[in-house]
């Protein structure tokens, strides 16, 4: 059984994650893509995106959209919703940094 979303979990050290890149981390059983972004903000969102399973922590990302290594599709980080005329939504999970250390909640039901 998966925790609620707003407990939130240890998952890596920030500096874990290279700046501007993705790593994939199991969350509660889930994958979880996280990104580091040049504003120091950490995003995560669902591993593989809904379409053929692209592994989203291989797409380029910026501050507000990773893009499908597989077909090109930009999903927004804040809502997961699709940009650009594409279809689909993934989840988009909630993350913060506390003393170095990244935490993310799952809430898969």
């Amino acid at each position: 059984m998966n925790a609620p979303a707003d407990v939130l979990q240890d998952v890596c050290r920030v500096e874990d994650l290279p700046v501007g890149e993705g790593r994939t981390y199991v969350v509660d059983g889930e994958q979880v893509a996280l990104f580091r972004h040049r504003s120091g903000r950490v995003s995560a969102v669902q591993a593989a995106c809904p379409h053929a399973g692209g592994p989203l922590a291989d797409g380029q990302v910026d501050e507000s959209v990773v893009i499908c290594p597989l077909h090109l599709t930009a999903f927004d980080l804040a809502t997961g919703e699709a940009t650009g005329g594409g279809e689909g939504t993934i989840a988009v999970h909630p993350c913060r940094v506390e003393a170095g250390v990244v935490r993310v909640g799952v809430d898969v039901r």
